[in-house]
């Protein structure tokens, strides 16, 4: 990222803070108004490139909201710190650039934490600035300050890849450049910087900031590492894939469609891969990963590449996948690598990595594979035949036909944002992301994901020039995690579509309960009218059959600004095949 020259900060247009008998007095020139440490905070991510920010104001962070007066960032408030995390997650994802949320002290920033567990799951690079009680009170000193914890770092612990307290206004700068570096570096992540109330508001005589660069680490793969898994490869006559999200994050789509190719090999994508590999190419098993027949093709493979994925629950079909053949393991994050099963475990950035190997690979080699006598083509096919014959024996028609009317309503190249939702499980499997993106949930799992990343996704298209239109899919139970942000949508005029999926509870864990316990206990929920709330909030909504979804939401996506679709349905998930061994 290139230094980005700033305008003199110190004069830009901001009331004085002056007081007194010369205040308003046109006889006498107005000072310019004094610089703090909100002001470095917000120079210096202008400077890294940000252009969006996303937050609450609080108390203790006014300093940072007072100097955004001065800055050109966009804010953008949300009504819950929580959405104000998915937002920055889900802008960031969209766009490609870092999300940066502004939080306020304690219960502002423990309130953002469950959000900020998502991004840490997924490797999605965000600069979280939280305030904190002025120094005096830090050290777990019980001075009964307004939002005083005694730790405050030590909450961000589990869901950020590090933590810093900034205790003097010049090292803020320094620290902030520091952090988007990490951020950015594979593995991505949110880091978390604290500023107290009295550095935030003190005047400074640092000078305005007017240049910073943060530039990933590099995080390629090991030679000799390289060298043993184009050994392995070479020598393979049934290698497969499995694309996790870190194929995505790395961007090495590319990469993995020329290697797939090079091996002949068979591909399957996680949900969170999906889109990693196109998803009609004859080596595509697409996002079937909760499927027995794909999952007998991966234990069949005499060498597996599993690229940016755990091998966790879902990706290993709820760890029912007894792979025979060996395992080459990639991924950034050196902590994944052999979790799940023994590896050859090759620690990089998935594009540095997948790079290398392709450099490696002799082509010729796609004329070596052999599955028992059959093509990898022919294999691949067998085996989506077998997965659509197991979902046409069972009672899906409702279901299929649902998603299949909204993926033909969605342009190809539209985003699609997730919540934990039956739909998006369905999603997780069949959803054919084209040349969009598919965005959901699944890293941490956590409710209300949806639509304020969608918000944050469509606001940041739309400052970049692009076509702003996006897809928020959630169930009534998770929509009322975020349904305030309607407010939201409609300050910002966000073009965002929200399709509901209700069925008046908890859709999901009525299921599991269901077939585990033979009722469901605590799963049903009263149903709000989404339309008429939608309307208080200004936000145009409709209510549909479910076999008019299709029709409704291209009417939808051609209207400007946000809106709502609400389907009345009971949608159940296909028939899970882990559970028949």
């Amino acid at each position: 990222m290139s230094p980005q020259p700033l305008p003199n900060l110190a004069s830009s247009a901001g009331a004085p803070r002056v007081s007194g008998p010369t205040a308003g007095d046109p006889s006498r020139p107005e000072a310019p108004p004094q610089r703090n440490g909100g002001d470095l905070v917000v120079e210096t991510l202008t400077a890294l490139g940000a252009k969006t920010v996303f937050g609450i104001p609080g108390q203790h962070a006014l300093g940072l909201f007072d100097a955004l007066s001065r800055s050109p960032l966009h804010f953008i408030s949300s009504r819950v710190e929580n959405n104000s995390a998915f937002a920055a997650d889900g802008y960031s994802r969209a766009t490609g650039e870092v999300g940066v949320l502004f939080l306020s002290t304690g219960p502002g920033a423990l309130t953002a934490l469950a959000g900020l567990q998502e991004a840490y799951a997924t490797g999605v690079p965000m600069i979280v600035v939280a305030s904190q009680i002025p120094l005096e009170g830090l050290g777990a000193r019980r001075k009964g300050m307004l939002h005083q914890l005694d730790d405050q770092k030590a909450s961000a612990a589990n869901v950020t890849k590090s933590q810093r307290l900034i205790q003097h206004a010049s090292g803020i700068p320094s620290a902030i450049q520091d952090a988007w570096t990490e951020a950015v570096s594979s593995p991505q992540g949110p880091v978390w910087v604290e500023v107290p109330q009295n550095v935030l508001l003190d005047p400074i005589f640092v000078p305005a900031v007017e240049d910073a660069l943060a530039e990933p680490f590099d995080n390629p793969p090991r030679v000799e590492l390289v060298r043993e898994a184009v050994k392995w490869l070479t020598a393979a006559k049934r290698p497969a894939i499995v694309a996790g999200g870190g194929t995505r994050r790395g961007r090495a789509e590319k990469q993995l469609l020329s290697i797939a190719e090079k091996l002949n090999a068979p591909v399957v994508c996680t949900p969170g891969g999906n889109g990693a590999f196109p998803w009609n190419h004859e080596l595509s098993l697409q996002s079937w990963m909760e499927d027995r027949y794909v999952t007998e093709v991966l234990e069949d493979a005499d060498v597996l590449v599993v690229i940016g994925s755990s091998l966790g629950e879902v990706a290993s079909n709820y760890f029912t996948m007894e792979p025979r053949g060996r395992i080459i393991q990639i991924d950034a994050e050196p902590r994944v690598l052999e979790s799940n099963r023994p590896a050859l475990g090759i620690r990089a950035d998935a594009g540095q990595a997948l790079r290398a190997l392709d450099e490696a690979l002799d082509p010729s080699l796609r004329d070596d594979a052999d599955w028992h006598g059959a093509t990898p083509q022919a294999v691949v096919a067998e085996t989506l035949a077998k997965v659509q014959a197991r979902l046409d024996s069972q009672d899906l028609g409702l279901e299929r036909k649902f998603m299949a009317d909204i993926r033909d309503a969605v342009p190809a190249d539209m985003q699609t944002f997730w919540d934990m939702t039956i739909s998006a499980y369905w999603g997780w499997s069949c959803w054919d992301a084209k040349d969009g993106q598919f965005h959901s949930a699944q890293g941490a799992g956590g409710l209300g994901y949806g639509f304020p990343a969608a918000l944050g996704a469509a606001l940041g298209l739309q400052s970049q020039g692009k076509s702003p239109r996006v897809l928020a899919v959630a169930g009534d139970g998770s929509s009322m995690y975020s349904i305030s942000e309607l407010a939201t949508a409609r300050q910002h005029n966000a073009p965002v579509t929200w399709l509901i999926v209700d069925d008046g509870g908890y859709g999901i864990l009525r299921e599991y309960m269901v077939d585990t316990f033979g009722k469901a206990t605590h799963t049903e929920l009263a149903r709000p009218d989404f339309v008429k709330l939608a309307e208080a909030f200004g936000v145009p909504a409709q209510r549909v059959a479910p076999e008019d979804v299709g029709d409704a939401l291209k009417a939808a996506f051609a209207a400007d600004g946000p809106n709502v679709v609400v389907v009345e349905t009971l949608l159940k998930m296909f028939g899970p095949t882990h559970l028949d061994l």
